[in-house]
C-alpha cells in the first residue's frame, strides 16, 4: 500500500481507523504499515519534527524512544524525531511562519485551526485520529507558598490585592488561555454572571506583576525565582515540580475546573513536501498506544484512552469539570476572549 499517495486514499484509511477504538486503530494501522514496509528492503533513515508546547517535554522524552524502537522493529527503518518546545501560541506562529513541523501537539484546538486556516493542515484533521485527535487532557492547578500564608482555599481568594498572582500570557501561551477559561468558568459554571466573571478575572490579572511567555517560564518564575504568592498553571507542571523536588507543598485543585483538551495533527503541506507522511502519521497514532498514554500519565498529563485512564485512576484527583464546549467551542471562545479588542485586551488595558 502506498501511504504517500492521494489525499483520498489517505482520508479513507484514517477515517476507517478513527472508527475503531484507539487501541484497535493503532494495532490495525501499525499492522498495515509493518506489512507494507517489510515487503522490500528497509527504507532509508528519515527525520521528522514534532512541534509541541513546553510542558509536554518530559512525556515526549519517554515516548519518542519507544516509538523509534517500535518503528524500527516493525519496518526496519531508522527514524529520528526532532523536537521544538515553547508556548503553544508562539509555536503556532512559528509553524505558520515557516517552521517545518511534521506533527504538531498543541495546547488547544484553536491553535491547530490557525495553522489549518493558513493552508498547512487539511480540514477534517480532528477525525483522523481517535478521540477527535485529542491525545491528552489536563486541568489548572494552584501553587501556593509553604504553609499557604495567603490562605488560598478557593478560586475567589485569587481576587485579592494582597495576593501576587503569577500567570502566563494568553497572547503567547495556550496554557494561559486555558487558565483564563478556568478562571472565567469558575464563576459562570458556579452560577455567576458574565459580569461577575469579568470583574473577578480583571481583579486576578490586576494582581499579576509579570506575565511569563509560557507555562514553563511561569513555573520557573514562581518556583525558582521565588516571585509571587500563587501560581495558576497546568496540573502537569505541579506534578512535575513536586516529582523533581522543586516544590514540596501539595498543589491545589479547585472545583469546578476546566478539562483541557490538547490535540495532535499532522501538518499535511510539510509532510507531503518532505515525503514524511507515513512516519508522521504513524507517530501521531502511536500517541494513543498503551505505552504512550502511560508515559503521558507518568508525566502529569491525563490519558484519554480506556486503558490509559484505568492505569492513571489513582494518579489524578477527581473534579467537577467543564469544557470549552460549554462556551460554544474554541471558534467562538477564542474570538470572544482573545481576539483583537476581545475580553483579554479589555482586561489587560484595565489591569495595566
Amino acid at each position: 500500500m502506498n501511504f504517500a499517495s492521494t489525499t483520498g486514499t489517505r482520508r479513507a484509511l484514517l477515517v476507517g481507523l478513527a472508527a475503531v477504538p484507539a487501541a484497535g486503530a493503532l494495532g490495525a494501522a501499525l499492522s498495515l504499515l509493518g506489512t507494507s514496509a517489510q515487503a522490500g528492503p528497509p527504507a532509508k533513515p528519515q527525520e521528522i519534527l514534532l512541534v509541541s508546547y513546553a510542558v509536554t517535554k518530559a512525556a515526549y522524552d519517554r515516548i519518542i524512544p519507544q516509538f523509534t524502537a517500535d518503528w524500527k522493529k516493525k519496518t526496519g527503518q531508522t527514524v529520528t524525531v526532532r523536537t521544538s518546545y515553547g508556548g503553544s501560541g508562539s509555536q503556532t506562529r512559528a509553524v505558520i511562519d515557516g517552521l517545518e513541523a511534521d506533527v504538531v501537539g498543541l495546547a488547544m484546538e484553536a491553535d491547530v485551526s490557525k495553522i489549518e486556516a493558513k493552508g498547512l493542515i487539511q480540514p477534517g484533521w480532528q477525525k483522523e485520529l481517535p478521540n477527535n485527535s485529542i491525545a491528552t487532557n489536563s486541568t489548572m492547578a494552584i501553587f501556593v507558598r509553604p504553609g499557604n500564608p495567603k490562605k488560598i482555599k478557593t478560586w475567589k481568594d485569587l481576587d485579592n490585592p494582597n495576593v501576587d498572582v503569577v500567570l502566563a500570557n494568553p497572547k503567547t501561551s495556550g496554557g494561559a488561555r486555558w487558565s483564563f477559561v478556568a478562571l472565567w468558568g469558575a464563576v459562570t459554571q458556579a452560577g455567576g454572571s458574565e459580569a461577575d466573571a469579568r470583574k473577578f478575572i480583571t481583579g486576578v490579572y490586576k494582581n499579576a506583576d509579570v506575565l511569563p511567555k509560557d507555562a514553563r517560564e511561569a513555573t520557573d518564575t514562581f518556583v525558582k525565582r521565588k516571585k509571587g504568592d500563587v501560581l495558576v498553571n497546568w496540573e502537569s507542571e505541579a506534578i512535575l515540580a513536586k516529582r523533581n523536588g522543586e516544590w514540596t507543598v501539595p498543589y491545589k485543585l479547585f472545583s469546578p475546573n476546566v478539562r483541557t483538551e490538547m490535540p495532535i495533527a499532522v501538518v499535511d503541506k510539510n509532510v507531503d513536501k518532505k515525503g514524511t507522511r507515513k512516519v508522521a502519521e504513524a507517530f501521531a497514532r502511536f500517541l494513543y498506544s498503551d505505552a504512550a498514554q502511560k508515559a503521558f500519565a507518568d508525566n502529569g498529563l491525563r490519558p484519554v484512552t480506556p486503558a490509559g485512564r484505568a492505569y492513571a485512576k489513582q494518579k489524578f484527583q477527581q473534579l467537577d469539570f467543564f469544557t470549552i464546549a460549554d462556551f460554544g467551542g474554541w471558534a467562538g471562545a477564542d474570538k470572544k476572549f482573545f481576539g483583537k479588542g476581545g475580553l483579554w485586551d479589555q482586561i489587560f488595558a484595565r489591569s495595566r
